[in-house]
C-alpha cells in the first residue's frame, strides 16, 4: 500500500483499519501496519484527528485514536536519537517532532520537546523546559510555561496559560477513558496538577497548587454544593470557577485532637472583571 493511497483514506477508513490492527497480537501484525500507524501519527500532528472531540453533547473519547497510539509503541524499535551530546533513546515510531520557523510555534532554547503525533497550533508559546506528549492537542494562543507537562492525549484549548510546573496528566489506558481536557481561556496556576480525565471548563481559574483527580471532591462555596466525579462522568470544574487549595477537618477523635486537616479544592468565586485583570497574560511576551 502506497503512502499516497493512505493519505486519501477517510477518517472512517483509517479508524476501521486501526481497530482491526489493535485486535491482533503483535507477531501477527501485517507489513503495512507501520505505514497505517504513521498516517495516524501524521494526522494527529496536523490536528486533523484528536483523541477526544468536543460536540454539542460534550466531549467524546475517540477510542480508535488511542488504540492507534498504543499500536505505535507495539511497533516501535529502540532507536538512537542522540544529537549534540544529548542522549535520547526511544521507540523509532515516536521521534521528536520537527518544527520550523514557518510553523509559528515559539520554542525558547533550554530543553523543550514536542513528540511527533502531538498537535501544536500556530501562536503557541513553549518556555523551557517543557514537554508535550503524543496525542496531545494544544490550540492557538496557549502558553506552556517552564517545567510544564502536557500528557499523552490531553486536550488544551485556545489562549490557555499552563503556568510553571503545571502538570496536565496523560490518559492512554484504558482506551475508553476520557483524557484530561482544559477548555478555552483557562488559567492553570503554578504547580497545579490535573489528572485522571478531569475536565476544566472554559474561563476557569486554578490557583497555584490546586490538584484535581477523579477522586477529588470540590467544594463550591458560591452555590453551596459538592462537585465530584461519578461512575459515568469525570470530575468537571464549572465554567468560570475560581478554584483555590483549601482544607477541611479530618474525621475521628484523634484527628480532632491533633487538628489534622485534609486538602480540598474550593470554589471561592466565579470569574469577573477583577479576575480577568488579575490573570491577564502579558501580551508583550507573545
Amino acid at each position: 500500500m502506497t503512502a499516497t493511497s493512505l493519505t486519501t483514506w477517510s477518517v472512517e477508513q483509517l479508524a476501521e483499519r486501526i481497530r482491526a490492527l489493535a485486535a491482533l497480537p503483535t507477531m501477527d501484525l501485517p507489513e503495512d501496519a507501520e505505514d497505517i500507524f504513521t498516517e495516524l501519527r501524521n494526522r494527529l500532528t496536523r490536528g486533523e484527528v484528536r483523541s477526544a472531540s468536543p460536540g454539542p453533547a460534550g466531549w467524546t473519547v475517540n477510542t480508535w485514536v488511542k488504540q492507534g497510539i498504543l499500536l505505535g509503541f507495539r511497533l516501535g524499535r529502540m532507536h538512537d536519537y542522540s544529537a549534540a551530546g544529548f542522549p535520547f533513546f526511544d521507540k523509532h515510531t515516536y521521534p521528536v517532532r520537527p518544527l520550523a520557523a514557518g510553523d509559528g510555534v515559539r520554542i525558547v532554547p533550554g530543553g523543550s520537546s514536542v513528540r511527533t503525533g502531538a498537535y501544536v497550533a500556530p501562536g503557541v508559546v513553549c518556555m523551557p523546559p517543557m514537554y508535550i506528549n503524543v496525542g496531545a492537542y494544544v490550540d492557538e494562543g496557549t502558553m506552556v510555561d517552564s517545567h510544564a507537562l502536557v500528557g499523552s492525549c490531553a486536550q488544551i484549548g485556545k489562549r490557555v496559560h499552563l503556568s510553571a510546573a503545571a502538570q496536565i496528566g496523560g490518559v492512554l489506558e484504558p482506551v475508553g477513558a476520557m483524557p484530561v481536557i482544559i477548555e478555552d481561556d483557562v488559567l492553570v496556576g503554578g504547580n497545579c496538577g490535573v489528572y485522571e480525565g478531569a475536565i476544566v471548563e472554559r474561563r476557569a481559574v486554578l490557583a497555584p497548587g490546586t490538584i484535581l483527580t477523579r477522586a477529588t471532591r470540590v467544594y463550591d462555596l458560591v452555590h453551596g454544593r459538592v462537585i465530584a466525579a461519578s461512575e459515568s462522568a469525570p470530575l468537571r470544574i464549572p465554567e468560570g470557577a475560581v478554584v483555590v487549595p483549601g482544607s477541611r477537618p479530618a474525621r475521628g477523635d484523634f484527628a480532632g485532637e491533633q487538628g489534622v486537616q485534609l486538602y480540598v479544592p474550593v470554589i471561592v468565586k466565579y470569574r469577573d472583571a477583577d479576575t480577568d485583570a488579575a490573570v491577564a497574560l502579558e501580551d508583550a511576551l507573545r
